[in-house]
């Protein structure tokens, strides 16, 4: 059975300019074709999650590709049998991705790269590495890397405080990076170069393009995803996952077995209060 509905991800670090006229026209033509989803343009990039048919995002695609610095731009594509997002939303911001460091530059010094490939023969062989889940800690909850280390933040703002509690000996060891879709490791990647660790590699595409190219080998659960899908498995396709209505948390099938979920009310994560870690929607437990 086709899908009724492609999503496309993609980002690019590149230095871009008129943003303001081309966040014009890259709505107007998203609006004429009916997409929804998100578009981030900044002075050092773009960010996008968008979905519709084939022949909708073909056109839309088309048009991100002739802004200058983005003509090789390479969406990931995953199914859907419905509509993951509400609207259509075109933003101009300040980064692609907040991050809030000076001197953090991935368009012109990015981090050495590792293929999907790579890192699951790397991992086959039992080759000595260390991984490192970037992602916050509501997303880890539904999956990540068998062996990661998990540095406990609830906002990627908060990671070079976290880079900073590492072991030190980290710093001569292989570390491979990854989050969702590779957009995250982007700035952990020359951040961390510049606290002086010294072979730090991001799995290039993330999470998502590994289940693409090699599915879920070394990887327990599923990944976590910013729309009404919530959760993708190895295979790429929605699972049974679902967003707490009170807190925002994502819940696995069996969360919603736990003594403290009451429908539409409240979870394990929020029955004394809502827990810090999903932006504007959560505040901080007394």
């Amino acid at each position: 059975m086709v899908p009724a509905v492609t999503n496309l991800s993609c980002y690019k670090f590149a230095p871009l300019e008129q943003l303001e006229a081309w966040r014009e026209r890259l709505l107007a033509a998203c609006q004429a074709q009916g997409l929804k989803g998100t578009i981030l343009l900044a002075p050092e990039g773009i960010n996008f999650f968008i979905a519709g048919t084939a022949a909708q995002l073909d056109t839309v695609v088309a048009l991100i590709r002739s802004i200058p610095g983005l003509a090789e731009i390479k969406p990931k594509e995953s199914p859907s049998h419905s509509q993951p997002f509400k609207r259509m939303l075109v933003k101009v911001k300040k980064e692609i991705i907040s991050f809030g460091v000076d001197g953090v530059d991935p368009a012109r010094k990015p981090a050495p790269k590792i293929s999907a490939h790579q890192l699951k023969e790397w991992l086959d062989e039992g080759r000595p590495l260390q991984l490192l889940d970037t992602r916050n800690d509501y997303e880890v909850r539904l999956g990540t890397f068998r062996g990661a280390i998990i540095p406990g933040i609830n906002n990627f703002r908060d990671f070079p405080e976290a880079v900073q509690k590492l072991d030190p000996s980290l710093k001569d060891q292989p570390v491979v990076m990854f989050c969702t879709g590779g957009i995250r490791c982007e700035k952990a990647g020359p951040y961390m170069a510049l606290q002086g660790y010294k072979n730090i590699l991001q799995l290039e595409g993330g999470i998502l393009k590994y289940f693409e190219e090699v599915g879920g080998a070394h990887y327990d659960g599923e990944c976590f995803v910013f729309d009404e899908r919530v959760g993708v498995d190895s295979s790429l396709h929605e699972t049974d996952s679902v967003l707490c209505y009170h807190c925002q948390m994502p819940l696995l099938p069996s969360d919603l077995r736990h003594e403290h979920y009451v429908y539409e009310q409240s979870c394990h994560h929020c029955f004394h209060g809502k827990p810090k870690g999903r932006g504007n929607t959560a505040k901080v437990k007394d």
